[in-house]
């Protein structure tokens, strides 16, 4: 039996370090976009880096990702444009409406924390993993 893990605890942006608004920003995958309903990754402008992930909130086997709550509050943000934020499992995750992601997905989440930190998503950028675990 695999341990529960820890629902996402809202973050607000505001708490992000300055750095993600004031320089450019490179957002990296641990892991292929394949990986499932969330892809591991992190938030680099050196010499300063921290643990991002993307997270799909509705995921629901073989547990539910996010309370009902949660997710609907990652839906509601999407549809107007914007992310909701969390710490899940002691690092930051952008909570995204679906089960999966794809590169067009994966763009627009980081496009929309780049606006979330009150940067240009002209200055961010991604870096994604080809193929499966």
């Amino acid at each position: 039996m695999t341990p529960r893990q820890a629902q996402p605890v809202e973050v607000d942006p505001f708490d992000l370090p300055d750095w993600l608004g004031e320089r450019d920003v490179v957002w990296s995958s641990d892991a292929g976009l394949r990986t499932g309903h969330r892809v591991p990754g992190r938030l680099v402008s050196a010499p300063d880096e921290i643990a991002c992930d993307l997270l799909a909130v509705d995921e629901a086997y073989p547990q539910p990702v996010t309370a009902t709550p949660l997710r609907s509050a990652t839906h509601q943000a999407w549809r107007h444009g914007q992310i909701h934020l969390a710490s899940y499992d002691g690092r930051l995750a952008l909570l995204v409406p679906g089960t999966s992601f794809d590169a067009d997905r994966a763009l627009e989440a980081v496009g929309r924390l780049a606006k979330a930190v009150g940067a240009s998503p002209v200055r961010y950028a991604v870096q994604l993993r080809v193929g499966h675990p």
